[in-house]
């Protein structure tokens, strides 16, 4: 029996511990950020204390860099187990065996959340008596508007919202952050991060993946479900909220559910207007042939399941109005990129001469989150030679310098779910108006096809006409 605080992963058996938090706790012992951290197994396999070491071990030797005997010992030290499932029976010895304050970490399917949450409730384990109790949920929270309210009502009827701490790991990632940071404490930056300077913001993530055997979840999601709803609307949220007074959990939510309040809905007789869809054919990626999505193995015949998806979006508030943010996300396209960048006006004439004639880029200002983590600044120089020719440049810097000690995403986040910290975690009413803006859209993509594009190309065709005049899609290439 434990009186220490446990991080209890739920699942633990399955491929998101093995893959990912398992290996992230393994590498916050490495960097001594555990201390009196008690680690709990819980899953369906009947499996004893040694056996689920075992199969940790295991998992840790595939996928934790930095594997060791001597930190393995240590980390094994922390490691119980308890089987079980959610049912009265099922979970009575889990809350036998958790006595203190703990995490309940619901590494499990979707389609479990509700079940586990009223299983760990009507056992006792939300109560707070005996100390605080936490329960991590993983994206996806529902599949439409209506299957999230059904969740929410689910959860919330044995957990208090400050207790719920809904993971998204973009949330976690050191630019994704930085653009916050950035943004706020510079003064040369926020006075011209609005409606007055900034032309166009676009938001992208660009895999050259395609299903990579989750077809089975996939098939069913697409890329609305899978990117654009969680991770690029919290991008979206950290790229246009208001600077925040006090740097508090409740008000930096507060001000992320601002913005997606101020969205200007999408009307569902003009959807084509805000929305483009496409799915991926047969062409070439990472220098091989690769085939068409519904070639895939495990894909439905005809499928019609989105691989790229774009919106266009309008804050209407005194910062944004009339600014278009661009959000796209695909699989198997020309290069794996997730970025956001910011567009500025053009100065109001243009003294020097083009290079070749050309017509200028714009400026941009771009915080890169793949493939390499960096904020980069594009601006126009001086051309060398006698004539005032202007060139572009680029001045650059990379997120993390020689000494700086690095933290995955999830490390991050299951440190600020420990220490109790909120911020990075999404409230639920983000959750339901993020659905609410993308309700016409699924509904609308009920019928019809998406636009085919091929394997290793910047996306559909259609993706162009969704811009205003004068804006192009940033080169994926």
């Amino acid at each position: 029996m434990s009186r220490a605080p446990a991080l209890v992963v739920c699942g633990a058996s399955g491929d998101l511990a093995g893959r990912l938090l398992l290996p992230a706790l393994f590498h916050l012992e490495q960097k001594e950020r555990l201390p009196g951290l008690d680690l709990v197994g819980f899953s369906v396999e009947k499996w004893s204390v040694e056996q689920f070491r075992a199969h940790v071990r295991e998992r840790l030797q595939r996928f934790a860099p930095g594997f060791e005997d001597g930190l393995w010992q240590r980390f094994a030290s922390r490691l119980s187990y308890v089987p079980g499932d959610f049912s009265a029976q099922g979970v009575a010895p889990l809350a036998r065996a958790v006595q203190g304050s703990a995490i309940f970490y619901l590494a499990l399917p979707p389609k479990v959340f509700a079940e586990a949450a009223r299983g760990l409730a009507q056992a006792g384990l939300a109560r707070v008596e005996s100390g605080w109790r936490r329960l991590v949920v993983e994206k996806p929270f529902g599949v439409d508007l209506a299957s999230a309210r059904a969740l929410d009502a689910s959860i919330s009827e044995h957990w208090k919202e400050q207790q719920v701490l809904r993971i998204d790991h973009f949330l976690g990632k050191e630019t994704a952050q930085n653009i916050l940071v950035f943004r706020l404490a510079n003064g040369f930056v926020e006075p011209l991060l609005n409606s007055r300077y900034v032309a166009q913001v676009q938001i992208t993530a660009a895999e050259t993946l395609g299903l990579e055997g989750r077809f089975s979840y996939y098939d069913g999601a697409g890329a609305i479900r899978d990117m654009i709803q969680n991770h690029l609307m919290q991008l979206f949220t950290l790229a246009a909220l208001e600077p925040p007074p006090v740097w508090d959990a409740d008000v930096l939510r507060e001000h992320k559910v601002e913005v997606l309040r101020a969205v200007r809905p999408i009307p569902a007789k003009d959807v084509a207007l805000f929305a483009v869809r496409g799915q991926y054919g047969k062409g070439r990626s990472r220098g091989a042939e690769v085939p068409g999505y519904r070639e895939e193995p495990g894909i439905r015949t005809g499928s019609t399941t989105e691989t790229f998806a774009a919106l266009k979006l309008y804050v209407d508030n005194w910062r944004w109005k009339g600014v278009p943010f661009y959000l796209r996300s695909g699989k198997r396209l020309a290069s794996d990129v997730t970025e956001v960048a910011f567009q500025f006006r053009a100065p109001p004439r243009m003294l020097f001469r083009e290079i070749d004639g050309a017509t200028l880029d714009p400026n941009w200002l771009i915080f890169r989150i793949k493939p390499n983590e960096a904020i980069d600044l594009v601006a126009f120089a001086k051309q060398p030679g006698l004539t005032l020719e202007t060139r572009p440049v680029t001045l650059h810097t990379a997120y993390l310098e020689k000494d700086d000690v690095e933290y995955a995403a999830y490390e991050q986040l299951l440190l600020d779910a420990v220490e109790g910290d909120r911020a990075p975690f999404i409230r639920y009413d983000e959750v339901d108006f993020a659905w609410q803006l993308l309700q016409p859209v699924l509904d609308a993509w009920k019928s019809g096809e998406p636009e085919p594009y091929a394997a290793g190309s910047e996306g559909p065709d259609a993706a162009a006409a969704l811009l205003e005049p004068g804006h192009r899609w940033r080169a994926l290439s």
